[in-house]
């Protein structure tokens, strides 16, 4: 608790930091302020009741940044923004053009972003036009003309932008990711309403298995914890040289490899995809067609929330990407030519290409346990939820992975930046 305190006076103390919290905090507050306007030509009450009583579009309102339910003005989020970040990434796997850029620094990632900024766009308009299909239907909305109707989407669209401009302007000027940051405002915006609706049906429910679920989701929280800080150490030597008439090198260090390279990305690339097909199912529900009713009527039933094959599928996309992403943030080769240009060595292992073997396969072998516990945390709650008969708990273990991971990075951005402080201060003096 000392600590806690000590830090919290330090970082107040200091000027750059007091003032990255503060444009943090302003920036999350318009954020959540413009998830409470709402738009025009929507049914507040139906709007509400259909929300309640679907699990699916639950989960998007959580996705959204908690702005869906209201149907406000940043209504879709940071949801084509993720989708645009999952395609561009998939493209840089494919295209040696768009590997080659995101290999060249600081350039290549500002044009890679810009390329997401750009596609991010016509994705929005997409699931704009989806969205109003889809509360058109159910009656939320009703009929707009076509000039109302171009308003409303490209509201939506310029919402979303405004959102990736809000979460850039916290990884620039403010604390942590910002668009992770907005994602968690959103988690914990909507916990009072869940906790709420819980004791509201305290009268309904098994007091015993609450305190079996609280329970369970304390060991969640322990268990993201441990795996995100859980590392393995590669021991490295570094050859003693002669430069400039001065003996250099002769240490030892290791290079941790996280359990979890990935951190919370698979999770909110999973969700992004695996709610498409229930998406796309409900819109397809109102065609004429009696086939195409059929086929969406299939699809639904198949990727509803809490059925065991939608949570088989998201399962299996969790590891996917995990892997995916944590090829992404590690490259073996590149880490094995910068030791051998240094001299460092693993030993036992050869340098160069031998060694780059060796880590990508300790990588695979430890990323497998990473992404093993990420797909079980992501389903678990959904089981104990139909176990323990707690519906409203509706957050589940996606959002308490990306609230905890995201606690995590900000605090581990707040420590660095305040051991930063401390170094340039020792500096000056």
């Amino acid at each position: 608790m000392n600590r806690v305190i000590s830090a919290l006076r330090q970082i107040f103390s200091d000027p750059k930091l007091k003032r990255k919290l503060l444009v943090t905090a302003l920036l999350l507050f318009i954020y959540r302020l413009l998830a409470h306007i709402p738009a025009a030509g929507v049914d507040r009450v139906a709007l509400q009741s259909l929300f309640s009583g679907s699990q699916l579009l639950g989960l998007l309102d959580i996705f959204s940044g908690g702005t869906l339910a209201n149907f406000s003005l940043i209504a879709l989020g940071l949801g084509p923004y993720i989708n645009a970040s999952i395609i561009i990434q998939l493209l840089t796997m494919v295209f040696p053009k768009m590997e080659k850029l995101s290999k060249e620094g600081e350039y290549g990632r500002e044009i890679i972003n810009q390329y997401t900024r750009l596609l991010t766009v016509p994705i929005a308009v997409l699931q704009g036009f989806a969205m109003y299909s889809l509360l058109h239907n159910q009656g939320v909305i009703g009929n707009l003309t076509p000039f109302a109707l171009i308003s409303l989407i490209v509201t939506m669209g310029v919402g979303t932008l405004i959102s990736v401009w809000l979460g850039e302007l916290i990884t620039e000027y403010g604390i942590g990711n910002g668009v992770s940051l907005l994602i968690f405002a959103g988690i914990v915006g909507s916990l009072p309403v869940a906790l709420s609706r819980t004791v509201l049906t305290l009268d309904t429910l098994n007091i015993g298995n609450l305190v079996i679920f609280a329970g369970l989701a304390f060991a969640m929280v322990a268990g993201v914890v441990f795996m995100n800080e859980a590392s393995r150490n590669i021991t490295v030597h570094y050859a003693r040289r002669l430069r400039a008439g001065k003996s250099v090198g002769g240490q030892t260090t290791h290079i941790p490899l996280r359990i979890n390279q990935a951190g919370v990305i698979p999770i909110i690339f999973a969700v992004s995809l695996v709610l498409l097909p229930s998406l796309l199912g409900q819109f397809l529900l109102r065609v004429p067609n009696p086939q195409v009713v059929s086929i969406a009527q299939a699809v639904t039933n198949f990727m509803r929330p809490d059925s065991f094959s939608y949570n088989v599928v998201y399962f299996l996309l969790v590891v996917g990407f995990t892997y995916f992403y944590t090829t992404v943030v590690f490259n073996p080769t590149k880490i094995s030519d910068e030791m051998k240009k240094y001299g460092g060595f693993i030993p036992g292992i050869r340098p160069g290409e031998a060694t780059a073997e060796y880590l990508n396969t300790v990588l695979t072998r430890i990323t497998l346990a990473g992404a093993l516990f990420l797909g079980l945390m992501a389903v678990l709650p959904a089981i104990a939820q139909s176990t323990f008969s707690i519906p409203t708990l509706s957050i589940g273990g996606t959002g308490i992975l990306i609230v905890v991971s995201v606690v995590l990075e900000t605090t581990k951005s707040l420590q660095s930046q305040l051991l930063q402080q401390n170094y340039e201060g020792f500096l000056r003096t």
